[in-house]
């Protein structure tokens, strides 16, 4: 598949069979450039059975040059599969980035990639514990350990309580 180009400078390039996002600098105006579109979700990487793109990456971002730079600012989104770690179901949870921003110091290259950025920002934004019941409309039937502290718990451990006693300040 050759690669295209998108009008308003942002380019859409192919390697390796993954889908890399650049942005080509000449081409962008002096008053910057706003961008909304999809792209394919082969750029996240998942090589996880519990964590699978279920759509493509959303995006809409706002891109400008200053003297020494390129920032971008905008919304990313993309909705992905995960297992519940109660009860090990399927669900779908919408991943949704609103204040994705970067600032990429210009070092000579006329097109910058934003594929590692925006692969960093959405699975830093997916649930280190996923639940089936994330957004209060289902009910996980997984198990569900009540919390105890040691103050509530009577057979807790006096460990502190032998530590209190502890006579520090011995000289010899």
């Amino acid at each position: 598949m050759p690669p295209m180009l998108i009008p308003g400078g942002y380019g859409v390039h192919f390697k390796r069979g993954v889908t890399i996002m650049k942005v080509h600098l000449k081409q962008i105006p002096a008053e910057g450039i706003h961008l909304e579109g999809t792209e394919e979700a082969g750029i996240l990487e998942l090589e996880e059975n519990q964590v699978r793109p279920v759509g493509p990456i959303e995006y809409s971002l706002d891109i400008g040059v200053s003297e020494s730079g390129l920032f971008v600012t905008g919304n990313l989104g993309v909705d992905v599969g995960l297992e519940c770690v109660n009860c090990l179901k399927r669900f779908i949870f919408p991943v949704r980035v609103s204040d994705f921003a970067a600032q990429i110091e210009l070092t000579g290259p006329e097109s910058v990639d934003l594929t590692p950025l925006i692969r960093e920002d959405i699975l830093l934004a997916l649930p280190v514990y996923p639940h089936c019941d994330w957004d209060r409309k289902s009910l996980c039937v997984g198990p569900r350990l009540k919390h105890l502290t040691a103050a509530e718990d009577p057979k807790a451990s006096k460990a502190w309580e032998a530590l209190d006693h502890l006579n520090l300040n011995r000289r010899k």
